[in-house]
């Protein structure tokens, strides 16, 4: 190349690497796959070296993301940079050299500094762009392992990594009934978690802090790495595991934490190596944009070359259609893989995919299938102008440079998906294993058209079985939790039919109401709905409707075949008839609100989502806070209660 076709390529690269980052980090939208961003990271980086030509807003001198609009921002008392990388085990033995040094995991989610004065916590910052970061405070006070306090009494400053552990990201997923709404990873939904005004979101979405550097620490002397660590254990912090390296041990050590990474819950894309001596460590300086203290090691993916035999359109509720590149099967990490979502129309025209390309296929760290590259780009893909469910016309949407591809019909089966994943769900019948995609496969093979036939599921066993994802254990795992799920309540049915404005609490208002006689409950007439306290004339004419409908009362014959209800009854409690609750904040004696709601309820009392003027109680541990519940609390003349005395008033203590 040209010089000035050097400095285009640098002003392409650095346009966009900018552009993914925004994408990523301000939308969670992945633009480009990893493995192609760190290619053109590195071809960057060769050419600014080459040329010297760096642009001011270059990836390569610049940190992190820009700063949030809607949150305060905070210069950093001490710069918060990020770290050079290797992929390479020889030079990162090479850059240790004679040296100790502390190998630990490197965290993916969401780099937090932790101010402390007088043993109290007074500040939280993100990393932002390394100089300036967003103020968080209230929301790192809602983490669950973050010290409020901590012993030491002079100025701290602690550094760490916010983090979403994959078993809880998959709970949270779990409980999200719309394919379209859950969340994509982890990384992305805890930075979304801290970045946000309301701190019960922080903490309901099961946030942690794992602690890796102490930066500042007045009145304490601290020689070296290690004892940083364990002097903010000693204050009450988690801190990442590490483990004392040398140049002699260092690539053992490396394997070691290699081979842990299947059964590692904590998001994590390498691996950090300090100098263990802090005065050595300090004379060393840092970059404009690194430190030079410290590296990041990152793993060298596995990649494999394979034939891609199919692009197929995953259909959602809203009516997107999702790429998902099918290809001859791999081994990789360990595991065999097929199939590797595409994520967007921008992805599929960067690699230029063509059925029978050869493509190489990674797992992006170690975990998730990705596409690396294409290795013949024969760009023969055509985007399907009809829906692959329905054979309505198809559209390309284009929003802030993401283009996807959508179904515009209306009555395309696959956006009435919904009402059979609400069924399934755990507080309707409860059907285990059954996400939308699961149930869009059931219907593209003829075997779910109505609720009865996921009871009937063996008149349909051969098509299950051969389902992509699915076989022998997965098709007996279903029916068996079919199975469980027709013994049921008539809460539970009401609920999970559907019934317009008929939720959670509404389905056991009624059927407690019926004293659970289903007879009664399905043949209730308006005036008899009306009479039952929460049930309003439009409910109540919709619910009437509902059951009049010839179409469903035929379903409904069919399923009630199928099921056995308990009726049985057993009066409620009295102790908070009549008394209206609203919750916010955390709970320290229940794992989510809703058992503490189910406890009130089950007493007579009722639980709604916002403070009125026919609230009776706010409950919170948390009265101080200036969450917005509390403001209407304390502007109607609210009773505000703590956790304790909800609990003393329904006879728990």
């Amino acid at each position: 190349m040209t010089e000035e076709q050097k400095r285009e390529r640098i002003d392409f690269l650095s346009d966009r690497l900018n552009e993914a980052s925004r994408a990523y980090y301000a939308d969670g939208i992945e633009i480009i796959t990893n493995y192609e961003y760190d290619e053109m990271y590195d071809e960057l980086l060769a050419l600014e070296a080459e040329t010297g030509y760096i642009r001011d807003d270059s990836p390569s001198i610049n940190v992190g993301y820009e700063t949030a609009a809607g949150l305060p921002k905070i210069t950093h008392e001490i710069k918060m940079l990020s770290l050079n990388k290797t992929k390479d085990r020889d030079e990162l033995r090479a850059w240790l050299g004679d040296q100790v040094g502390l190998l630990s995991w490197k965290l993916d989610g969401l780099t937090v500094g932790l101010t402390y004065e007088n043993g109290r916590l007074v500040q939280g910052v993100t990393r932002g762009n390394g100089i300036e970061g967003e103020l968080i405070t209230a929301n790192t006070l809602a983490i669950r392992n973050v010290p409020k306090t901590i012993p030491h009494k002079g100025k701290v400053i602690v550094r760490g990594e916010a983090v979403i552990k994959y078993s809880d990201f998959e709970a949270i997923n779990e409980a999200i009934e719309d394919t379209d709404a859950k969340y994509k990873n982890p990384r992305n939904l805890c930075s979304g978690s801290l970045r946000q005004l309301d701190p019960n979101v922080t903490f309901d979405r099961m946030v942690n802090f794992y602690a890796f550097t102490l930066t500042l620490s007045e009145g304490v002397e601290i020689g070296s790495r290690r004892e940083k660590m364990e002097w903010m254990r000693s204050q009450g912090f988690d801190v990442v595991d590490y483990v004392m390296v040398d140049k002699d041990n260092l690539i053992d050590v490396i394997d070691q934490y290699e081979a842990a990474i299947p059964d590692f819950d904590i998001p994590s894309d390498g691996l950090v190596l300090t100098f263990e001596d802090a005065g050595y460590a300090a004379t060393l300086g840092e970059t404009a944009k690194y430190p030079k203290d410290s590296i990041a090691f990152k793993w060298r993916d596995q990649q494999a070359d394979t034939v891609l035999r199919e692009i197929e359109w995953s259909p959602s509720r809203t009516g997107l259609l999702n790429p998902v590149a099918v290809f001859d099967p791999v081994e990789l990490e360990g595991t065999t893989v097929s199939r590797a979502s595409v994520h967007n129309l921008n992805i599929m025209e960067d690699l230029e995919l063509g059925i029978g390309d050869t493509v190489q296929v990674y797992k992006a760290n170690m975990i998730i299938p990705q596409l690396a590259g294409n290795l013949t780009r024969s760009g023969r893909i055509v985007i399907p102008d009809k829906c692959p469910v329905c054979g309505g016309p198809t559209l390309i949407k284009e929003d802030e440079g993401t283009k996807t591809l959508h179904c515009t019909n209306p009555d395309c089966l696959a956006k009435h998906v919904k009402k059979f994943s609400h069924f399934v769900s755990r507080d309707a019948l409860n059907i285990e294993g059954l996400s939308e995609s699961g149930l869009l496969k059931l219907i593209g093979v003829g075997a779910l058209a109505t609720f009865p036939d996921l009871f009937r599921l063996s008149d349909h066993r051969d098509d299950i079985v051969s389902m992509e994802g699915f076989g022998q254990k997965s098709y007996d795992n279903l029916t068996a939790s079919a199975e469980r799920a027709s013994h049921t309540t008539p809460a539970r049915l009401l609920y999970g039919l559907g019934v317009p404005g008929i939720g959670v609490q509404n389905s056991n208002i009624i059927c407690r109401a019926c004293r659970n006689n289903w007879d009664e409950i399905q043949h209730l007439d308006e005036a008899a709905l009306i009479d039952i306290d929460g049930i309003g004339e439009v409910l109540a004419r919709d619910y009437v409707a509902y059951f009049k409908d010839e179409d469903n009362a035929r379903m409904l014959d069919r399923l009630l075949e199928l099921l056995t209800l308990d009726e049985s009854f057993e009066a409620p409690g009295v102790r908070l008839l009549g008394k209206t609750f609203v919750i916010t904040g955390a709970l320290e004696n229940y794992s989510n609100r809703k058992d503490l709601k189910a406890e009130i309820e089950a007493e007579g009392g009722r639980v709604s989502g916002s403070v009125s003027a026919n609230t009776d109680y706010l409950i919170t541990n948390f009265p101080d806070s200036g969450s917005s519940k509390n403001r209407d609390a304390r502007e109607l003349g609210v009773a505000v209660i703590s956790e304790d005395e909800i609990r003393s008033m329904l006879g728990k203590e």
